[in-house]
């Protein structure tokens, strides 16, 4: 949750890329925080959801139809991310990581997880998801989404 991580960078005083002091940088973050609840989270999870866990628990994959009117629900949400979030920066934020990439690409992971390679035929987010990747640490990106990855093969 949201409120979560707001709550755990404000007591334990984590360095001030999570989440900046200063106020255009946080406007920033605070605004993605807000906006991919109804954007990237709601399309990308419906994706998750419909793909894997509906086949998981009827048996029955999900209509050619109904997934691809939600990965073109997904790839409208994606291009404004690009457009309105990322644009020519490297994080969401400015030149540091904060809390809003950090939710970001957990939130697009579920997606790749349900199998469908979002960041293949676009630059601009796989350059950005390195880069989420390296600040994270790779070893430890790779260990927080190990479960997940796995679930397709459910």
């Amino acid at each position: 949750s949201i409120a979560i991580l707001l709550y755990l960078v404000n007591k334990f005083k984590t360095p001030d890329h999570w989440y900046p002091s200063d106020l255009q940088k946080r406007a920033r973050v605070d605004e993605y925080l807000s906006w991919q609840h109804a954007n990237i989270r709601a399309k990308g999870s419906k994706l998750f959801l419909s793909k894997v866990l509906l086949a998981l628990f009827t048996g029955q994959p999900l209509p050619p139809e109904k997934l691809e009117l939600a990965i073109e629900e997904l790839n409208v949400v994606l291009k404004q991310f690009e457009e309105k979030f990322l644009q020519d920066k490297p994080f969401i934020a400015g030149s540091e990581i904060s809390l809003a990439d950090l939710v970001a690409l957990v939130e697009l992971m579920q997606p790749v997880c349900a199998g469908y390679n979002l960041f293949e035929e676009r630059p601009k987010l796989m350059e950005w998801r390195k880069r989420v990747e390296e600040a994270v640490g790779k070893e430890l990106f790779q260990e927080a989404h190990e479960e997940i990855m796995n679930a397709k093969n459910l």
